[in-house]
């Protein structure tokens, strides 16, 4: 969490403005429903949040240190975090995991109240259990303790050195994100959302069976996946813990080029041949139980959510768009060939 924190405070300057929950409901990989409302939310309110989110990930870490009772505030504070963070977007299992490590947080005495006090109830049996323990008479080590203390002490050692490049990346102005500093990647740092997409850009694939993709009157149909915006009265969807992969690379994909994403092309292709199992991580495909696209294109759009109550939103529409331009033009599968054979891909059939 340190490290979430001091990337933020470090990368957009909307983490120091407090503007960065201005766009972020709008702009994560893949909003869902909650998303769509919080967005609207006032200035004053977003400002709210990127201070608490200040306060979560660089504050709260330090109550770790600060005796039982802000201990157990720091697991409590945690949690609910990242329940508020699982509410308000599709962050996959990341949330749900981040939970984990906050459990540890609460000691035997702070969970009692989850377990029966009756009579012969676990609460009953675990007293029995160390009553035992205390009467039994203390014996004197076995060999097997004294191996279990060097493996436990020689683990510690050596997850403090392999920790050291990690807390120095921390102190370090020039903060690396989601990075390992040794092959076996036993400590790594981590961070997220360092900066802000202001603007939200979807790439939509479409296909047409039209023998010559330029000619005007061809009718281009579009391709949607499970879960991320395309079909503007499609409602934004609620997946966590799942995770879309194929969707959050979409995601990426549409603030950089197809030339830096060249998996794009490869789907692209598999989407001509109809593979079934490339299919199968889609939606819709418009060409079911036709004959398969001559030609399938990337085009660029600007997505905006449509303002509830609006006009858009009483015609059924959550996202409103604008074409940008083309992602990438035109494909055929015979002349994907060579693109295929350059990079040793199989050729689909």
């Amino acid at each position: 969490m340190l490290g979430a924190g001091l990337i933020k405070i470090r990368g957009d300057r909307c983490w120091r403005d407090l503007t960065c929950m201005d766009y972020h409901y709008e702009t994560q990989p893949v909003p869902n429903p909650i998303a769509y409302f919080m967005h609207r939310s006032p200035w004053w309110f977003h400002q709210f949040e990127t201070l608490v989110n200040h306060f979560i990930e660089l504050v709260v870490p330090f109550f770790l240190f600060l005796g039982r009772r802000m201990c157990i505030v720091h697991g409590l504070l945690q949690i609910l975090f990242q329940v508020l963070l699982i509410i308000s977007g599709n962050l996959s299992f990341l949330n749900w995991l981040t939970m984990v490590p906050s459990i540890a947080c609460f000691d035997d005495s702070s969970l009692g109240f989850l377990f029966s006090s009756r009579r012969g109830g676990v609460k009953e049996r675990v007293a029995q259990m160390q009553l035992k323990e205390a009467a039994r008479e203390q014996l004197p080590p076995r060999y097997g303790c004294y191996v279990r203390k060097v493996v436990n002490i020689s683990f510690g050692v050596l997850i403090a050195y392999l920790s050291i490049p990690v807390v120095l990346n921390l102190l370090n102005s020039r903060q690396v994100m989601n990075t390992s500093f040794n092959p076996l990647r036993i400590v790594n740092t981590y961070g997220a959302f360092g900066s802000i997409t202001k603007e939200r850009t979807e790439v939509i694939l479409q296909g047409t069976s039209s023998l010559d993709p330029n000619d005007p009157t061809a009718v281009w149909e579009e391709y949607d996946f499970k879960c991320k915006p395309g079909d503007l009265k499609r409602r934004p969807c609620f997946i966590t813990p799942y995770h879309y992969r194929l969707d959050w690379l979409m995601w990426f994909a549409a603030f950089q080029t197809y030339e830096q994403n060249e998996w794009i092309i490869h789907l692209a292709g598999k989407l001509l041949a109809q593979e079934e199992e490339t299919l199968s991580l889609m939606a819709t495909n418009p060409f079911a139980g036709r004959e398969p696209p001559r030609w399938i294109r990337g085009e660029h759009f600007k997505y905006k959510f449509s303002q509830p109550g609006g006009k858009h939103a009483r015609e059924g529409k959550w996202w409103i768009r604008k074409r940008i331009g083309p992602y990438f033009p035109p494909v055929n599968l015979q002349g994907l060939k060579k693109f295929y054979e350059d990079r040793n891909w199989p050729y689909p059939v």
